[in-house]
């Protein structure tokens, strides 16, 4: 149904290697990481055992042993030496990467040919059970928000479309109903991302003020806020402290992140107010309360909009690119996003209003030399054709 890179990946991995490591796939909910699986699944010759915790009780911890011996038995049953083993919502099982290091140690001294493929939609859990108990026993492979590209390819979109709607393909069949798009877009994605991804699993003392901030972040994706400011916009007793650790847990579901100000000095970085940005441009739209032909016709309005999705894009990116994003302000003057990479940095403006604001570019490259300064829209590169590049080949 959908074709994403990361299937080949994930089959050269399983097929064309030796049982070496633990594959794990992680990412934000309905980006298609099981329906890649699914996928993969048929195309393979091996014995094949897919379970779910979804709908299982984190204290259950004897489920996912089951589930593994299950598989094992799967693979004796077959007569055939490698089999694959998918479980899917790994980070609802507590105590999940003990469980699996002990059986996946198991499998190595027996000699058991069961490959292992683990999915997870929370970031922060998956990347913390790896650290944890896992060292050295997987590899990861990252599945993103969708690319405009392939948005386009798969259903059709323009680059408009892509701004408005974004990258998730499980809303692409809505859209011609605006409304019902919105409501699939608030239930299904961020409600279910925050109350499972997020309460469900982690410690949270202030839910209505985790959701109040996630709200306000939409509103103001692309702008720079101090803590102060966002406590006098959320009328919420609280401290910076909190409000950092609760914009992380929003980043790391997929939801919504805070860029840090780009400067060498590490300290300086992690005390800057952090710029707004979604990871995706649909978490703006379904809770504006207007559509995509009134916006369009907006200049100012469209422009934020624009510039959120090339900050998705380059948010996103990041991720499996390895680079670091940043924003930058001194004074009257600032850069939308500046790219770090291997001791290179790139600055990039978006300017795709009517009103011209590059004047940062010229203050930032007489004070940090960068490689390149990019303009994003009038005068530069059109955001249509950015939204098609992948940011680490600007380097």
């Amino acid at each position: 149904m959908y074709e994403r890179i990361h299937k080949q990946i994930l089959a050269n991995r399983i097929e064309s290697e030796p049982r070496r490591y633990i594959q794990v796939v992680y990412g934000p909910r309905q980006v298609g990481k099981t329906t890649l699986v699914n996928q993969y699944s048929e195309q393979i010759s091996l014995p094949y055992y897919y379970a779910s915790s979804d709908a299982v009780f984190a204290d259950q911890v004897f489920w996912l042993e089951q589930r593994w011996n299950a598989a094992r038995a799967m693979l004796i049953d077959s007569e055939k030496n490698e089999g694959v083993l998918v479980i899917d919502e790994i980070q609802k099982i507590q105590g999940w990467s003990e469980i699996v290091k002990k059986l996946w140690d198991e499998d190595t001294r027996n000699k058991t040919g069961l490959k292992v493929i683990l999915l997870g939609s929370s970031r922060l859990l998956i990347q913390k059970g790896l650290t944890e108990s896992l060292a050295g026993r997987f590899e990861t492979l990252y599945v993103g928000h969708w690319t405009f590209s392939e948005m386009r390819d798969a259903f059709g979109f323009t680059p408009e479309q892509y701004v408005w709607y974004g990258g998730y393909p499980g809303g692409a069949g809505l859209i011609t109903d605006e409304e019902r798009w919105k409501q699939y877009i608030r239930e299904s994605l961020i409600e279910t991302s925050i109350s499972r991804d997020i309460l469900l699993l982690t410690r949270v003392d202030k839910p209505a003020l985790m959701r109040r901030l996630f709200e306000l972040g939409c509103i103001f994706s692309g702008q720079i806020l101090s803590y102060s400011k966002i406590m006098g916009e959320l009328q919420e007793a609280g401290n910076t402290t909190t409000l950092a650790h609760y914009l992380n847990l929003l980043d790391t579901a997929g939801l919504l992140g805070g860029l840090e100000k780009y400067s060498p000095a590490i300290v300086r970085q992690r005390a800057s107010s952090p710029k707004f940005q979604v990871h995706n441009t649909a978490l703006i739209s379904a809770q504006h309360i207007t559509g995509i032909n009134v916006i369009i016709n907006c200049n100012e309005d469209w422009g934020r909009w624009v510039e959120s999705a090339v900050g998705a894009h380059l948010l996103n990116h990041s991720l499996t690119g390895h680079y670091k994003l940043y924003h930058w302000r001194h004074g009257s003057f600032d850069v939308d996003f500046v790219l770090e990479f291997d001791g290179r940095i790139i600055a990039l403006e978006v300017k795709s209003g009517t009103f011209a604001k590059a004047q940062g570019l010229g203050a930032f490259a007489r004070k940090f030399k960068p490689e390149k300064t990019i303009v994003v829209g009038k005068s530069g590169i059109p955001w249509q054709q950015f939204l098609k590049l992948d940011p680490i080949s600007l380097f």
